[in-house]
């Protein structure tokens, strides 16, 4: 890797042309590499490195918008709803499923009563055959439609604008990575989880006649608000003020209003010169001036907005804004304490669900608002598979990337696909053995006991892997399809995703015109399985302005792996007789 960061050896390796190594210096690319190999009971780490001479690992310690690798997790998440939904229907009649009350936004759910409905009396209702069908399910790719997410309307783009006018099934868009297809696709998993628990927010409001309205709105407030106060609370205990600030705005993005309506809400003390030091060093764009600073200071102040609104403007939820500012000023806070401190606020922030003037604004924040709970609730599964941070983005960007990951934690995943739905811890070391041969020789083996966790269906596991396998066979990482082939000359087959990632600031003059764009970074990764044994990860990154002069894709860590694969492939397939096949034999 760290040979590559001279022209000549990058150009040697075939990382230069179209969508790979253009005008950049090649010495900027870091390369980061991880290949793991499934074993019984652990994942065994065998190879973890990059060329980044800093005290930085870069596969475990960075935190990286890898663009479309995020579909790969939006993936599982879809299918591992169908099996949700699979287990709900499966054991109903026909006459029991056309009884079933379905909010017509929800269309995952409707979908899957079609599908057993339409069924033949005698077909099969496994869940092999219902994950295939929801691989075909066919989404449009028009980028033409906005998208009220993330407290704001979006319009999304596709890599390819030859995607713009085709309608794709989750197969297709998955081998392209077309992106209005995931993120119409992200948009019924959100509608999916805003309709699960009964008298959700969401369905309240389908019945505003509902004479028990306003009592299961007070209990509603005062339970709901509990458990999202604990779902902070597990995401903020232990930390320091300062800790804390900084974790919350790593989900805040950095625009003024949102900026503002958030630290006058966990600093309502802080003078008018704190605060604009605040937005002013936050901010990645030009300096706010002196007026909008003062005009923010006395509209987002805690007396002349309430707390469920500063949420709003801020996207992120009032309870989290106001858990942060709680524990700002009561460092040593326990949970009863902080239970008990927050009676008012947990009513406060549904109690304009009560009022019944100015409907259509209060829809508008209450989906708002269950779009963050939502994303609660996807967060909470794809921790279950190894995600590294504590918070989603609630914007249906996050499929594209816009929640970030790691290179190592993009591999784990790829080990749960491949080891059948079940997690398995990393074992780096087998032995450490001190002072062989004197008085004092100590051996520390592993201990055997590993707990495994089921995390996902074996069936659903299956399903996505070999729905990459077909981003390798006729997809965006069709490059390295036959590098890998044994000695009998025999290709390994291989599944993967593909991503790239290219973060910069945008700021815009009033009528849209593009007045200052900055570059903050630039990635590509490929996370993969080969075969049924290795997988991992190859991420290519440019830090700082610099990333301007780049414009690789996700072809680049894809070359790269097809140029490593001849020094890989004596550890993959090992000569008959070698320690190495003998290795194999015993694991």
């Amino acid at each position: 890797l760290r040979q590559l960061t001279s022209a000549e050896a990058a150009a040697a390796a075939g990382l230069t042309g179209k969508g790979l190594l253009g005008n950049g210096d090649p010495a900027q690319v870091v390369y980061s590499f991880t290949l793991m190999e499934r074993g019984e009971n652990v994942n065994y780490l065998r190879v973890q490195t990059d060329n980044y001479d800093q005290p930085l690992d870069i596969n475990e310690q960075a935190k990286l918008d890898l663009g479309s690798t995020a579909k790969l997790r939006t993936l599982v998440t879809y299918l591992d709803i169908v099996d949700q939904l699979h287990r709900r229907y499966e054991a109903m009649d026909p006459k029991a499923l056309r009884e079933t009350r379905i909010d017509p936004k929800d269309r995952m759910s409707q979908w899957a009563v079609d599908y057993f409905l339409a069924l033949p009396a005698n077909g099969d209702r496994g869940l092999k055959p219902m994950l295939a069908a929801a691989m075909e399910r066919k989404y449009s790719a028009n980028p033409g439609e906005g998208f009220f997410t993330g407290g704001g309307l979006h319009y999304f783009g596709n890599f390819s604008k030859l995607d713009n006018s085709k309608i794709m099934t989750v197969q297709e868009a998955l081998q392209q990575s077309t992106n209005l297809v995931f993120v119409r696709m992200m948009r019924d998993i959100v509608r999916y989880y805003m309709f699960q628990l009964p008298g959700s927010s969401a369905q309240l409001l389908a019945d505003a006649n509902d004479p028990r309205r306003a009592q299961y709105l007070a209990r509603f407030a005062d339970n709901e608000g509990k458990v999202f106060l604990a779902k902070f609370w597990n995401k903020y205990k232990g930390k320091t003020p300062d800790e804390a600030e900084a974790l919350l705005f790593t989900g805040v993005r950095p625009l003024a209003s949102k900026l503002a309506a958030a630290h006058r809400t966990i600093a309502p003390n802080a003078t008018l010169q704190q605060f604009g030091a605040f937005i002013n060093d936050t901010l990645p764009s030009n300096e706010v001036d002196q007026e909008r600073i003062e005009k923010m200071y006395e509209q987002y102040a805690p007396q002349n907005m309430s707390l469920a609104d500063r949420g709003y403007v801020a996207s992120v939820h009032p309870l989290e804004l106001w858990l942060v500012g709680y524990l700002r000023n009561h460092p040593k806070a326990g949970w009863s304490e902080v239970v008990g401190a927050s009676t008012r606020e947990r009513q406060e922030v549904y109690a304009w669900l009560f009022k019944t003037s100015r409907k259509n604004a209060q829809d508008k924040r209450i989906a708002g608002l269950i779009e963050v709970e939502a994303f609660l609730k996807i967060h909470a599964q794809w921790k279950k598979m190894g995600y590294p941070f504590d918070s989603l983005v609630p914007s249906y960007a996050t499929t594209l990337g816009a929640s970030a990951d790691r290179p190592a934690a993009l591999a784990e995943l790829m080990g749960i696909i491949i080891n059948g739905g079940v997690r398995k811890p990393v074992e780096r070391i087998d032995s450490l053995h001190f002072a062989k041969g004197t008085p004092y020789e100590t051996r520390v083996v592993r201990a055997p006991k590993v707990e495994h966790e089921v995390v996902l269906a074996p069936e659903v596991a299956r399903a996505v892997a070999d729905a990459i396998r077909g981003v390798v066979s006729n997809g965006t990482a069709k490059r390295v399809k036959t590098a890998f082939a044994t000695h009998d000359g025999s290709v390994i087959a291989l599944g993967g995703k593909t991503g790239t990632g290219d973060q910069r600031f945008d700021v815009y003059a009033r009528g849209g015109r593009l007045i200052e764009s900055r570059y903050v970074n630039r990635s590509a990764t490929f996370v993969f399985n080969i075969g049924e044994r290795f997988f991992g990860s190859m991420t290519a990154y440019v830090h700082g302005p610099q990333s301007e002069h780049y414009d690789f894709t996700s072809a680049l860590p894809v070359q790269l792996l097809v140029t490593l694969a001849p020094s890989l492939m004596p550890m993959i397939d090992p000569p008959p007789g070698s320690v190495a096949a003998q290795r194999q034999c015993v694991r």
